[in-house]
């Protein structure tokens, strides 16, 4: 930075507009001040991002009823109070970074029990968007919990093996793939 002494009619103009601008500031009350700085809240867009994750989670939840007769064999499964809800959460957190958001997203949802990761059905948010990232969601069982009634008896005491209950545990994971990355496949874990 140079200073110089000596200021020519130019300077001067716009000094004395800085000048006048900090008095015009100063007059501003702070109500004033937080009235322009403090954009207004766009009510759509929070109702639109409410009425996504309320829909995220129903797909969740019925992929699970779907997959309780079709694939588990199961007559009930039980699932930790908010599990869907927080996994819709990291699903939306981890789409704000995609060009396309939740609607580039194909979600690949598992179950692991044990050893055994078994594929329980795939979730496609928006069919008309080609998708630029997967997520495979694995639901984990309970291995914690009590043993079903039903465990301690043999299977030809009821009347078949669908009956049994699946109790899902309050953990999982979340594995995001970026399908056109410059650098690759990236893969991120929660």
């Amino acid at each position: 930075m140079v200073a110089t002494s000596t200021l020519n009619n130019k300077n001067s103009v716009c000094i004395s507009e800085l000048i006048q601008q900090r008095f015009q500031h100063a007059a501003l009350t702070d109500f004033d001040y937080w009235d322009y700085v403090v954009p207004e809240p766009n009510f759509n867009e929070t109702v639109f991002e409410e009425q996504t994750y309320q829909s995220l989670v129903r797909m969740l939840e019925s992929c699970l009823s779907r997959s309780k007769q079709t694939k588990l064999h199961c007559s009930k499964v039980l699932v930790p109070e908010k599990l869907t809800r927080r996994i819709a959460q990291d699903i939306l957190r981890l789409s704000s970074t995609e060009p396309c958001g939740l609607r580039g997203c194909v979600i690949h949802v598992n179950l692991e029990t044990g050893n055994i990761c078994k594929k329980l059905d795939k979730i496609v948010y928006d069919p008309t968007v080609v998708p630029t990232f997967e997520l495979t969601l694995v639901f984990k069982q309970d291995s914690g919990s009590w043993p079903s009634f039903r465990d301690f008896f043999p299977k030809a005491c009821f009347m078949g093996s669908s009956k049994r209950t699946l109790i899902l545990s309050p953990g999982f994971r979340l594995i995001k793939k970026k399908l056109y990355s410059l650098i690759g496949t990236v893969v991120e874990e929660c």
